[in-house]
């Protein structure tokens, strides 16, 4: 039991972790201090049961992740549902003015993630960073309501999508932080139904709000919506500070052993300690980033895809296609996303299950190739508002390409943390263009139905031959002719002792067994 202690006291202390000051007995009943546990020399039913408490408590923290989604995109899109009360008329906005209102956002949201993103990667207390920036854009949302032309629209909404840029790729790089690639696509689904869920929710405090509030206070009834949504922000903001988790190394509200299974667990997902060498620089995860041509791939493919979901900001107003009155048409725009909610869950966890990647993204997508048809080809309302759901469903597999960008960029941190940053900065360009295609109303949108039909027929390609260079890379790792990423020294003996092995080079084998998920 000494020899145990010894061990696990050296498995902290090259983890970084705080000073553990008790030196109590680890007793059978597991009271005392756990930290100077031996993780590797634990229990098989031990490991379980901490295991389990351990993703008890990190889901319920990381829960919190999509009431944040939620308020991030109702502050992002809010705009729509106020366009259709009198935004546009009160603002003296040209289609072209209110186009260009949408996708300046995206300027903003493009220039800030991959610095924001660098950032969150070397500092030890996201959740306060996150936070931070949450109180920042609740104010800029509010601020919104006191708009007065096309001039502090534009500059208002610049600033918000500068500002609300750190959240979510700052958002999937803490979560592929602390899950494995076994369960990663499912945790992104159930944050990704944080954006569906406020597609749907958008719809109805939409409809309470500007069927009730037009006139209070003397003030028209689109500016409440934005004064209400913002002030709910700037609250869930104060909170998140102290229910976010951090880093599996110093996270508040864990246990020390469930700490130490928390970074076994990630040591064991791709054989090596989910860390930065002490020699890695600012700007290294940059450079590797620049160099992976996967990553040019990726941007293409989630662009074209991105542009194909483009729909999302004009929901409303496509559900307006059906000839209804404005409450109806922001009550029924709500339910194509609870459906596209449920479906995600769905087939996020069957990804997961088979640890599949492209047939749960491109079966998404052709579900929504079937509902763009639909609404080209007729204009009956029946077939069309069929056609949202299934439009709206093709979102399952957007949230399934996410976590193949963690799994194809496993290590070091400091490349994904930039590889998802990137390829998702990149991806809003497709939202840029979006905010124009959405122009051609003729015929029931029938042209810009056209546009993002292309768009998704690209995405498909892409898809197809990014598996196909993963598929040749892990030939290439089956045969030891090439490795997933250099192995720092440091890092090599950091996983030996996360693992409590010993770090001698010759018996650790780091990427052994390592492949990518197609």
């Amino acid at each position: 039991m000494a020899s145990l202690k010894h061990e696990g006291r050296d498995s902290l202390s090259a983890i970084e972790k705080p000073a553990v000051e008790s030196t109590e007995h680890y007793t059978q009943n597991e009271k005392s201090n756990t930290g100077n546990l031996n993780v590797r020399a634990m229990a098989p039913e031990a490991r379980v049961r901490i295991e389990k408490s351990l993703l008890r408590k990190l889901d319920a923290r990381c829960s919190y992740f999509v009431l944040i989604y939620i308020l991030n995109y109702l502050d992002r899109n809010n705009i729509g549902a106020a366009r259709l009360k009198g935004l546009q008329e009160d603002l003296k906005l040209s289609n072209t003015q209110y186009a260009t209102c949408l996708s300046i956002l995206y300027v903003g949201y493009i220039l800030m993630q991959v610095p924001s993103n660098m950032f969150i990667n070397r500092i030890p207390r996201p959740s306060i960073y996150i936070s931070a920036v949450m109180l920042i854009w609740g104010l800029i949302s509010t601020l919104t309501g006191m708009v007065k032309g096309f001039g502090g629209m534009v500059a208002i909404r610049f600033l918000l999508g500068f500002v609300e840029a750190a959240f979510l790729p700052g958002a999937l790089l803490i979560l592929s932080k602390w899950y494995t690639r076994r369960e990663l696509t499912k945790r992104n689904a159930v944050l990704f139904c944080g954006n569906l869920i406020s597609n749907a929710f958008s719809s109805l405090v939409g409809a309470g709000v500007l069927s009730n509030m037009d006139g209070v206070l003397g003030h028209r009834a689109w500016r409440w919506l934005f004064y209400i949504e913002g002030a709910a922000t700037m609250l869930v903001a104060v909170c998140a500070a102290f229910v976010l988790p951090d880093l599996p190394t110093n996270s508040r509200g864990f246990t020390e052993e469930e700490l130490l299974v928390a970074q076994l667990r990630m040591t064991e997902d791709v054989g090596e300690a989910d860390s930065d060498s002490a020699d890695m620089g600012i700007f290294d995860g940059l450079i590797m980033v620049v160099k992976d041509w996967k990553v040019y791939l990726m941007m293409l493919t989630f662009t074209a895809y991105t542009t194909g979901l483009s729909f999302n900001a004009f929901f409303p107003t496509l559900t307006g296609t059906l000839g209804l009155k404005y409450v109806p048409t922001l009550l029924l725009s709500a339910p194509p996303w609870v459906f596209a909610c449920i479906f995600s869950l769905i087939n996020a966890w069957h990804s997961d299950r088979k640890q599949e990647k492209f047939g749960h993204i491109v079966g998404p997508i052709c579900m929504g190739l079937v509902g763009f048809i639909i609404s080209m080809a007729t204009l009956n309302k029946a077939a069309r508002y069929v056609a949202l759901f299934l439009q709206a469903g093709s979102y399952a597999g957007f949230i399934v390409f996410y976590s193949w960008i963690s799994s194809s960029f496993p290590r070091p941190p400091a490349k994904r943390a930039v590889a998802l940053a990137m390829i998702n900065a990149f991806s809003q360009l497709g939202n840029v263009a979006g905010s124009y295609v959405w122009n051609l109303k003729e015929n029931g949108y029938r042209k810009s139905y056209g546009i993002v039909t292309a768009m998704f027929g690209v995405t498909i390609v892409g898809c197809w031959i990014i598996r196909m260079v993963l598929v040749n890379q892990n030939k290439k790792l089956a045969l030891g002719e090439e490795s997933a990423w250099e192995v720092k020294d440091d890092v090599a003996d950091q996983t030996a002792r996360v693992e409590g092995l010993k770090s001698e080079g010759a018996d650790l084998k780091p990427q052994a067994g390592f492949r990518y998920l197609v």
